[in-house]
């Protein structure tokens, strides 16, 4: 019997001639941006429908649907698997879908771009590449000193394939990386491995520190007074992870004493960031729009792994990407 996949409509019509050459026992049941499904070509509504594999596809946030499509997925009679474009999973909805015994796989298509951006912005953090341009304006010959990477202590909050991403960045300039993740046990090229409960013990060596970790009950306002109080005099923080990772107020704090040199902030407790925040007009933050997923590559990875999956699903084979209902 064909397995039923639904996916957006409008994601139907873009991957239309891909869709219709799979080879593949499956009925495509498209959804609407009503949050209906159309079955047998009648409208369905949630309640009523049976679905093995649902996607949500990056089309549902270009057209600002992923909260409607969350919340149709929640009311579906029954669902397998559940595949989505996002790499956290920190919406409360992700979490009560999974709580119905539905099976969740995020996406690591954005795991590339972020690691790119990160390392982009600790480059220009590292190199005065404002003054640089004030002097080719003044047309004035004068070296400008650097810090290099090399040597440098890296410690990244997450391992899963965006911290895996920037831990190989980082390496191929030959820093150091320690790794805080759930399991201690030791990873191939990770120079140390710890738990949140090492935290103390592995920021005083940072000089660069990364977010990427899931926000969850555990990981909540992490970073906060304590946080700072431990880490190394003038270490730069990235957060490329979930604004909740951070206390603002106590990131401040740390930036105005000293104790971080910089801040990059590509997430925040508020999307988008009202223009009243203190973070817009602070001198050492860099901030941006949640843009560290917005690489060239991503849009078709995204696509990879949806094409990738659903083959496994209809094998029985293990899912790429499957994440564990304790961790949300």
């Amino acid at each position: 019997m064909p397995r039923s996949v639904a996916i957006y409509e409008k994601t139907i019509e873009r991957l239309a001639p891909r869709l219709e050459s799979l080879d593949l026992d499956i009925t495509l049941i498209p959804f609407t941006a009503a949050g209906e499904y159309r079955i047998g070509g009648k409208t369905v509504p949630p309640e009523e429908a049976d679905i093995d594999y649902l996607w949500l596809s990056p089309d549902l946030s270009f057209d600002k649907l992923v909260e409607p499509a969350l919340k149709m997925a929640l009311r579906t009679r029954s669902i397998g698997v559940m595949q989505t474009f996002n790499a956290g999973l920190d919406n409360p909805l992700y979490k009560q879908i999974g709580q119905r015994g539905v099976r969740l796989c995020n996406s690591d298509a954005q795991a590339i771009a972020i690691s790119e951006y990160v390392m982009a912005n600790v480059l220009a953090a590292f190199h005065p590449l404002e003054r640089r341009r004030e002097l080719q304006e003044a047309k004035t010959w004068e070296k400008t000193p650097f810090r290099e990477i090399s040597g440098t202590n890296w410690l990244i909050f997450g391992y899963g394939p965006i911290g895996r991403n920037i831990a190989r960045r980082a390496r191929a300039f030959d820093a150091k990386i320690s790794v805080i993740r759930r399991s201690p046990g030791a990873i191939e090229g990770i120079d140390r491995v710890g738990t949140l409960s090492d935290i103390d013990a592995f920021l005083p060596d940072a000089d660069v520190i990364v977010l990427a970790c899931a926000l969850n009950d555990e990981t909540r306002g992490m970073a906060g007074t304590r946080f700072f109080e431990a880490a190394r005099e003038g270490s730069l923080l990235v957060n490329i992870g979930r604004g909740g990772l951070v206390v603002d107020a106590a990131l401040i704090a740390a930036l105005d004493s000293g104790r971080l040199s910089r801040a990059v902030l590509d997430v925040f407790h508020q999307e988008p960031l009202p223009a009243s925040d203190p973070l817009w007009a602070h001198p050492k933050i860099t901030l941006t729009a949640h843009t560290s997923f917005n690489g060239s590559g991503v849009r078709a990875r995204w696509d990879e792994l949806f094409f990738d999956n659903l083959p496994r699903f209809l094998r029985g084979d293990a899912l790429k990407n499957e994440v564990s209902p304790d961790t949300l």
